[in-house]
């Protein structure tokens, strides 16, 4: 039986019908995003408090308050991306938990944001994506401190979130240096499950390999921004892997190469995708930066909708040096992610991604 054939007929609509995309795929494209931040002026006023800003679209804003910490402030909402209510508030406030741990922060409180069609779903289903939400914040040790909520044509669910860092340990998307090596935490693949999963074909053992990747809170963060030879780190989300890796040339001016046969996928994908469950966004994705994108001969045909594939609550990408890489891996196995792997290096040169 597929996961996404329930067992008895719900009295409500399927989440997942009630909108027009989920998790992470819902971003918009990184080339309309770009024009619209142009046209905004977003980031005329930067008091020099502001470490971290939108200047080379980072995970976060980071305020130092002084010379001991500094303040993490993110937020993150989408749409569902899959039909169990609880799963969803679960998989939307690791999601956002994790630009926290990306910054090197600790998470210290959250602020719910909950947009619902009151008319369309049981009260009952709404408490059990709020109460998602809760558990995976309980988990994180912090409370979900107030929030906000909205009658809504489509179901969103989200988190204001809110984190400490030491400011010597913020870890910017910017830092990579040439000669460093790249570390992976999560396996890629989740935009493609979800894809057969809106389908009905996704089975249960990989529907139960999504929940378990979207909701393993990204805590190596913190961990390894204590690590002098980390010095960049990013969450793989919307863009997929291959926008946040320009993220990371682009602001270092560097080079980065991806050997694709190191990068790990969740089981299953590769097939999947072959079978052309493949999300849309992944080609909003490629059309937004892949002339920054260089694809080597002999790749496999899917290479490219895989390297696109957004991810929600993917996992960290981390630049770190050579002598490094062990503590890196280290870290990670300690906090549960087995399937970490070394994926590729950062090169002087042209601030692009090269897929090998």
């Amino acid at each position: 039986m597929n996961a996404s054939a329930p067992t008895a007929a719900p009295s409500h609509p399927r989440l997942t019908s009630l909108s027009h995309g989920g998790g992470c795929g819902c971003k918009i494209a990184p080339g309309v995003l770009s024009q619209i931040l142009q046209q905004s002026g977003a980031g005329a006023v930067m008091p020099p408090e502001l470490m971290v800003g939108i200047e080379t679209s980072d995970d976060a804003a980071v305020y130092r308050l002084n010379e001991s910490q500094a303040l993490v402030a993110t937020t993150d909402f989408f749409m569902p991306i899959v039909d169990d209510p609880y799963e969803f508030g679960r998989i939307a406030a690791t999601n956002a938990l994790s630009d926290v741990y990306a910054m090197g922060g600790k998470p210290i409180m959250a602020l719910a944001l909950v947009a619902m069609p009151v008319n369309t779903l049981p009260l009952d289903v709404i408490g059990a994506i709020v109460r998602g939400g809760q558990d995976v914040c309980r988990a994180a040790g912090i409370p979900i401190a107030g929030g906000h909520t909205i009658d809504s044509v489509e179901p969103i669910y989200g988190l204001v979130a809110m984190g400490l860092v030491h400011p010597d340990r913020v870890r910017r998307n910017a830092g990579a240096q040439p000669g460093d090596v790249l570390v992976l935490g999560k396996p890629l693949g989740v935009g493609v499950y979800s894809a057969a999963l809106k389908k009905e074909q996704l089975a249960d053992a990989h529907y139960r390999e999504m929940i378990a990747a979207t909701t393993r809170l990204n805590t190596p963060g913190p961990l390894l921004a204590e690590l002098p030879g980390v010095h960049a780190i990013t969450d793989v989300t919307g863009f997929g892997l291959a926008g946040h890796a320009l993220e990371v040339a682009r602001g270092a001016g560097v080079t980065v190469q991806i050997d694709w046969a190191r990068v790990p996928l969740l089981p299953g994908v590769a097939d999947l995708a072959a079978a052309g469950f493949v999300t849309g966004a992944s080609g909003r994705n490629w059309a937004g930066y892949g002339e920054g994108v260089a694809l080597s001969a002999g790749l496999p045909a899917t290479a490219q909708a895989l390297v696109t594939d957004p991810q929600t609550s993917g996992g960290l990408l981390v630049a770190c040096a050579p002598d490094s890489v062990q503590d890196v891996l280290a870290v990670f196995a300690r906090e549960g992610f087995a399937q970490a792997a070394v994926i590729g290096s950062v090169q002087a040169g042209p601030a692009r991604l090269e897929l090998r």
